[in-house]
This record gives structure tokens, sequence and C-alpha cells, in this order.
């Protein structure tokens, strides 16, 4: 075993790490029982909150080699696992559909969905967010219908499980409303977008920065259909909203503004978007 020079990790030359699976398979069980706790030390280890730091990257990207060995030689135990081992393979379906590995993703998730209902039921919430997982990596890979088809799922189960104002169930109404914005569906697209509005509206209040999101969504669809004048409406009321909530420093404010400098131009009204522009100029600058 070596400590390295910079930090506190360790490493195990290959040919122990070999001597010891070969030691351990002469006591199943306890070959068993040093596979799972491996498999729980890693999952446990990533972070799969949307709120990761700069360092969850980085501390996922050195123990990539990790998790790929742990998991490799963990599998064939996790039949035996528990609510842990659901939860760890839906943190591992997390780690690999960030990396843009769909399909290790789904076989994780696939193994956690598995385990959730079993354990849990249909309508857990845990089994929910596992399925709702399952439903954006079809949304990344393309695959719309199916997106759909699994978003549809969690939804029902969300609605009944949590009800229909419910933040959870307010995120899956967005996402189904943007699946439909993606694959050019504009009409489906308002309205979901419009469903998922009135919750957010009720349920977080108007200036919520996810209530602005959608606000914002929604004026991009009527850009998307050259309805210019409703997507200057809407720009409008985001951009009004979030400088409010968060700021005009914030990256989503300055995002809305650039929209409608965009929007301003191309209708000709040179005014008003040189005007937007000197704001976003100062928003952006050094001194601020």
């Amino acid at each position: 075993m070596k400590r390295g020079n910079h930090d506190d990790s360790f490493s195990i030359h290959p040919l122990v790490h070999s001597w010891a699976r070969l030691r351990l398979r002469s006591e199943p069980q306890k070959e068993i029982e040093k596979a799972m706790e491996a498999f729980e030390i890693i999952s446990s280890g990533v972070v799969s909150s949307d709120k990761r730091r700069t360092e969850d990257w980085i501390f996922e990207q050195q123990v990539m080699p990790h998790i790929d060995a742990v998991t490799k030689h963990a599998t064939q135990y996790l039949a035996v696992g528990n609510t842990k081992v659901h939860g760890g393979a839906n943190s591992l379906g997390d780690v690999y559909w960030r990396r843009g590995w769909y399909g290790k993703a789904m076989e994780w998730y696939g193994r956690a969905l598995a385990g959730r209902e079993k354990a849990l039921g249909v309508d857990h919430p845990d089994t929910l967010t596992t399925v709702h997982n399952m439903a954006s990596v079809y949304d990344s890979q393309g695959q719309y219908e199916k997106a759909l088809e699994w978003y549809g799922r969690v939804l029902a189960g969300e609605e009944k499980a949590l009800g229909v104002d419910h933040p959870n169930t307010l995120t899956t109404v967005h996402n189904m409303a943007s699946v439909y914005d993606s694959h050019g569906q504009y009409e489906k697209a308002l309205e979901w977008y419009g469903r998922a509005l009135a919750g957010e509206e009720k349920a977080l209040g108007v200036d919520h920065p996810d209530t602005l999101t959608t606000v914002h969504n929604m004026a991009s669809v009527y850009k998307s259909q050259g309805q210019y004048d409703k997507a200057l409406e809407w720009y409008g009321r985001a951009l009004a909203g979030r400088e409010k909530s968060i700021g005009t420093n914030h990256p989503r404010t300055q995002t809305t503004i650039r929209r409608l400098v965009g929007l301003y131009e191309r209708s000709g009204r040179i005014e008003q978007a040189r005007s937007l522009r000197t704001r976003l100029q100062a928003a952006t600058s050094p001194s601020n």
C-alpha cells in the first residue's frame, strides 16, 4: 500500500487486489460482505444533489476508476441488498447519467427501480425519483415518446402520493412541457407549461425562480412559433420577476435580457434594444 504525496489517498498494487479477491473466494459469505461494504462506501461518496460544487465534480472524476472497479465486482451480489443498496444504485445511475453514459445509467436505475418497487411500492417518492431519472435519460437521448411515457408514469404516481401542486409534481409537469418543446410540438408545450405555471404560482408564488423559469420558457415557445409580440410580453414578465427576485447580475436575468435584445432588434425596435444592451453591459462590467 502506498500513500499519496499530496493528499490522503492510498493506492494498492493490482496484484495485491487480485490476491485479496482470491483469498475472499474461499470465504463466500465474507466476500459478499466486503463487496457490499465497498459498494456502499463508493455509492455514498458521490453527491446526487442538484447543488453540486466544483469540488464534487473533481472528486467524481477522480473516483470513477474505483466506481467502475467496485461495481464490476459487486453487481453479482446486489440481489441480496436492502434499501441502502437501492439508493446506492440510484446514485450510481446519477453518476453515469451526468457523464453521458446512458446505457450504464439505465442499467443502474433499472436495478434501483426493481428494488424500490419491491421494497417500497410503486408510488413511493423514492421509487418515483428513479422513474423520473429514467425518463430524463430517455429525454437526453432524444427518445421523446419514451420520455413522455415515463414522465407520465411519474406524474400519475406523484399526483396520487404527493398532490397536484407539490413541487415534485410540478417539476414533472414542467419536464413534460420541455419534451414537447424539444420535439417541436409547441401547442402541447404551451399547454403543459401553462399547467405548470398555474401550479407554481399557487404553490411557490409569482416571483419564485422556478415560476419565472416557466414564464421564460413559455416566451421561448412563442418565439419559436414566430409570435414575437407574445414572446416580448412573456420575456418582459420574466425579466421583471427575475430582477426583483434574483437581481440583474444573475446569469438567468442576463439570459432573459439577451433574448429581449435579440427580439427588439429583429422587430426593428432599435431604441429598446439599445437601452437593454446598455443595462446588460452595466450589469456585466468588471466593477460589478
